[in-house]
């Protein structure tokens, strides 16, 4: 079973989408078969089999083990995942795309940032796997509060003259072997349960 996967394709997505496939999808962290998940979620078994169907054509979910009983043959399905994100590949020509954008202050700029990482590494992924090695990735990820508005923006300007002096420092266009790398730093608000007067 994979941490993450990449949904690409566009009925892969919408079957995924689906609110029982989703739930079906979210009990089979473990193996289970039609008859056991039809119980659980208060479903005839033949729907069951069809929503099953569905996320195994579309590679959601595997044989994990099939049981003899008398006559009859008990599959056990399991996600092919603990969890799953869409990717803006599957929207095809209207999926967000950051060389759209003008604003790079503007919150859709972020939005569209993040969408082109999960793009990306995901392919990234996926010739990795399929070549046998591992890819190789940095990620940082920490919590500041600023006591003031004026604080953000110093912060803001000492963190873009230090990523402008490392880059600096280590950018070599003309490196044989070299390899090129994204370097993505965003900064948002963090979501609080309640409020009233949104972000600032």
């Amino acid at each position: 079973m994979l941490d993450i996967q990449v949904i690409d394709d566009p009925e892969a997505a919408t079957v995924a989408l689906g609110p029982m496939r989703s739930q079906l999808l979210s009990e089979l962290a473990e193996p289970a078969s039609a008859a056991t998940l039809a119980s659980r979620v208060g479903l005839a078994r033949q729907k069951v089999n069809y929503h099953l169907h569905a996320l195994e054509s579309h590679g959601l979910v595997t044989l994990a083990q099939e049981r003899k009983w008398g006559g009859l043959t008990e599959r056990l399905l399991v996600a092919s995942a603990s969890s799953y994100v869409v990717s803006p590949t599957a929207l095809g020509p209207v999926a967000v795309d950051p060389n759209r954008k003008v604003d790079r202050l503007a919150a859709s700029y972020l939005i569209a940032l993040g969408a082109r990482v999960v793009r990306e590494v995901a392919e990234l992924v996926r010739r990795a796997t399929g070549s046998g090695k591992r890819l190789a990735t940095l990620a940082v990820d920490t919590e500041i509060r600023f006591r003031s508005a004026a604080d953000r923006a110093a912060f803001s300007q000492e963190l873009t003259e230090a990523i402008t002096k490392l880059v600096s420092k280590y950018h070599d266009e003309s490196a044989l072997g070299g390899r090129a790398h994204r370097l993505v730093v965003v900064a948002h608000p963090l979501p609080r349960k309640t409020d009233p007067e949104g972000p600032s």
